[in-house]
C-alpha cells in the first residue's frame, strides 16, 4: 500500500508540475502579446508624428523600423510558444487521465480487499448480505 501511495503522490506532483508549466507558458504568451500591442501603438504614433507610413521610404523613422522588427520577433516567438503550449496541455491532460485511472484502480483494489475481508469474517453458515 505504501508503494502505491508513493506512486500516486509522484503522479500528482508530475501533474502539478505540468500544470505550472502550462500556466507559465500562458502567462508568457499574454505578456508577449501585450508587448507586441504596445510596440504596434508606438509604431502608429511614430508614423503619425512623422507622416511617413511607407516602410521602404528613405526617411521612414528608424525608431519605427526597430520597433516593427521587435514586434515581428515577439510575434514569431509567440507562435513557437503556442506550439509548446499545445504540447504541454496535451501532456498535462494525459497525465491527469493517467492519475485518474490509477486512483480509480486503487479504489477498486481497496474495495475488493475490504469486501474480501467481510466475506472471510462472516461465519460459514450465514447468508451473504447484499
Amino acid at each position: 500500500m505504501k508503494a502505491r501511495d508513493t506512486a500516486m503522490r509522484l503522479k500528482r506532483r508530475e501533474v502539478e508540475e505540468q500544470s505550472r508549466k502550462v500556466e507559465d507558458l500562458e502567462r508568457i504568451i499574454r505578456e508577449f502579446d501585450q508587448m507586441a500591442a504596445d510596440l504596434e501603438r508606438q509604431i502608429q504614433l511614430e508614423e503619425d508624428r512623422t507622416g511617413i507610413r511607407d516602410h521602404s521610404h528613405f526617411s521612414y523613422s528608424t525608431f519605427a523600423k526597430a520597433a516593427a522588427q521587435r514586434r515581428d520577433n515577439l510575434r514569431n516567438s509567440t507562435e513557437g510558444l503556442r506550439e509548446k503550449l499545445a504540447n504541454a496541455v496535451r501532456a498535462r491532460d494525459d497525465m491527469v487521465e493517467q492519475l485518474t485511472r490509477a486512483a480509480a484502480q486503487g479504489e477498486v483494489r481497496d474495495e475488493f480487499r475490504t469486501s474480501g475481508r467481510r466475506d472471510r469474517e462472516r461465519p460459514l453458515g450465514s447468508p451473504a448480505l447484499r
